[in-house]
């Protein structure tokens, strides 16, 4: 534009769109469209009942379709012959196996997961010999199908399926002898094409050695099933339980975990503690209550595309929520594998060490799945991670589970006079102790381990205030004195007492507040946040976290803090693509060799955890944000 003397301003030129937001207006664009197309489908006008009720979602009253009792079965997974090598290195394979079992009952929703059950894995063997057994019941006796797939685990990359194997059994009653280690060919169809064609190499140099696997599998009959419904199969136990380790996100996170020492000379030397994020999977034996029944939340309008994947921006939050569980849950040389008989007090002592009694202020989120698998890793405010305590990743995406929420121990005042009762009891607050602190974490000024007594290791002594504090399924509040009779009877021997967040937020928020503060006089407790907490009155709910995740195209990437950020959260997202970068020169980093800790495992080897490239770079990468 030209003045008065005929100079011409200068005009700023519009910015080039960037990739990133060619991809997220792409995204948006797509999201519209299928908007559209599912607001066409749906009918024009919504009943007026159902207005006020606000997003769909939450508890769903749903009943368990009728059917007769059925059948209790042992199936035992005996051993596998003849797998093929999945690593070239040492010529074999690292195998375990999973087991769907699948009936002829309808199911309350077609979205129920279906009954699953993971052996532990065998180091180094084609050979492995699990002699595990998984006990179900309300088997109809209209029949079954058991779909075996065998895989190799393989935590730095993927893990390989080394094949199926199936067994049918069309009908059976009371009079059924059941099957006697049965020998199941295992197809090589759906296999890794990688570890047959090194199967076929040997096979060609060596007789010894042949392409055919097996599986070996034995099928008891127990009896009828107890109680007068019989519409859905559940499992009655084993109680497995599995602890794992992520080294990566204890960087992240800034969390440490004291190692085991060693015995000399009558004396218990500690190990320096290393960073470590644990988190616990225990199966509790079924039924859980039929009324334990949750749906997610559609708070927001991605939120179904997300748990469903129908949407561009559902599948591509669906994979990376399914990429966080598996980095969570991660399946590696140091998982500790364990199981009782059924519940009892040792494995009530067990949950109790895990959750290391009432010890350093600590909050856990939880997420308990319609099978009575119990799913927990510590989380709180102080947490600088987001993703660590959302609900959405322990359920592993799932549409249905029974209930979520956070819970914690305290020590009880008058452990003597104080029981389990059909109510949920006295005041926490007022009938348990503050935390005690942590004698493995707690910071001194000498740098020494303070000399304090080990905690009692009665269960009698201790409570476990659990709550239904969760955004994602919004649990029902008149259901906790279901969850609570459960747990107690899952855990004998410790005392159970409910908190609804809403009802009970003053006394809920009192309490935590109390973990927190004690939590922050621990190492573990200072750490460096890495992003910002809402303080909302729900703190696991996922609402900002995953609209936050939304748009996190949005904004481009810069440098400083925030681009440490987001080079974090790629690792976490997707450890394969650093690896890559790495390979490809893309980053300078000097690495250095870190060996893991190794952890023996109760009925399963232990060995020596290779230290990982992705390890060796959270480790620089920690060091820089701390």
């Amino acid at each position: 534009m030209a003045d008065a003397n005929g100079a011409i301003d200068p005009v700023a030129r519009t910015d080039h769109f960037h990739s990133d937001d060619l991809g997220t207006k792409f995204v948006n664009e797509t999201n519209k469209l299928q908007e559209k197309a599912a607001a066409k489908k749906a009918p024009p006008h919504a009943p007026e009942s159902q207005e006020d009720k606000g997003p769909p979602g939450g508890f769903d009253s749903t009943p368990i379709p009728h059917a007769p009792p059925g059948y209790t079965l042992k199936i035992t997974f005996h051993r596998a012959i003849n797998l093929p090598f999945s690593d070239f290195n040492s010529l074999s394979s690292d195998p375990y196996l999973v087991a769907q079992l699948n009936t002829h009952l309808p199911l309350r929703h077609k979205q129920d997961p279906r009954l699953r059950w993971r052996t532990s894995t065998i180091r180094r063997n084609t050979n492995p010999e699990w002699e595990e057994e998984w006990i179900v019941a309300n088997v109809p006796s209209s029949g079954f199908a058991l779909k075996c797939r065998v895989y190799d685990e393989d935590p730095a990359d993927h893990d390989d399926r080394l094949g199926n194997a199936h067994l049918h059994v069309s009908q059976f009653g009371e009079t059924w002898p059941g099957v006697k280690e049965q020998h199941l060919r295992i197809k090589k169809r759906m296999g890794s094409k990688r570890a047959y064609l090194i199967r076929g190499c040997a096979a060609m140099l060596s007789k010894n050695i042949h392409m055919n696997g097996e599986l070996v599998v034995s099928v008891q009959l127990l009896g009828r099933s107890e109680g007068d419904e019989g519409g859905r199969c559940y499992t009655v136990g084993p109680c497995a339980f599995s602890r794992h380790h992520s080294p990566l996100i204890g960087r992240l996170a800034g969390t440490k975990a004291a190692a085991d020492g060693n015995e000399k000379d009558g004396k218990k030397k500690k190990k320096p503690d290393r960073y470590n994020f644990l988190a616990i999977q225990i199966q509790l034996k079924g039924p859980v209550p039929a009324g334990l029944y949750h749906r997610y939340v559609e708070f927001k309008p991605f939120v179904a595309g997300m748990f469903t994947s129908h949407s561009l921006r559902g599948r591509i939050l669906n994979r990376a929520l399914h990429h966080q569980h598996a980095r969570i849950y991660n399946y590696d040389r140091s998982t500790l594998y364990g199981s009782f008989p059924s519940p009892s007090i040792d494995l009530t002592k067990q949950f109790l060490e895990f959750v290391h009694y009432d010890q350093g202020g600590r909050i856990f989120t939880y997420v308990l799945t319609l099978d009575g698998q119990f799913r927990f890793t510590e989380t709180g405010k102080e947490f600088g991670i987001d993703l660590l305590s959302k609900h959405t990743m322990h359920s592993d995406v799932s549409i249905y589970i029974a209930f979520s929420g956070e819970f914690f121990i305290r020590r009880l005042k008058h452990p003597h006079t104080t029981t389990n009762r059909d109510d949920d009891g006295p005041d926490p607050s007022k009938s348990t102790l503050p935390p005690a602190p942590d004698p493995e974490l707690e910071a001194l000024t000498d740098g020494e381990r303070p000399n304090s007594a080990e905690p009692s290791k009665d269960p009698h002594k201790y409570e476990l205030v659990i709550d239904n504090d969760s955004g994602t399924y919004r649990p029902n509040a008149d259901l906790l004195p279901q969850l609570r009779h459960f747990m107690a009877s899952s855990l004998p021997g410790l005392r159970v007492a409910t908190l609804d967040c809403q009802k009970d937020e003053e006394t809920m928020q009192k309490l935590k507040d109390e973990q927190r503060e004690k939590k922050k006089h621990t190492n573990e407790g200072r750490m460096t946040y890495l992003q910002n907490k809402s303080d909302s009155s729900l703190s696991s709910s996922d609402e900002e976290a995953l609209e936050g995740e939304t748009n996190e195209g949005d904004a481009q990437d810069t440098g400083g803090v925030k681009g440490s950020i987001r080079r974090k959260w790629k690792t976490v997202k997707d450890p394969k693509d650093r690896f890559m970068e790495y390979i490809a020169g893309g980053d300078e980093t000097t690495y250095r060799e870190k060996p893991s800790t190794a952890t023996k495992a109760k009925g399963a080897a232990g060995a020596p955890v290779d230290g990982s490239v992705i390890e060796k770079k959270a480790d620089q990468e920690g060091n820089a944000a701390m």
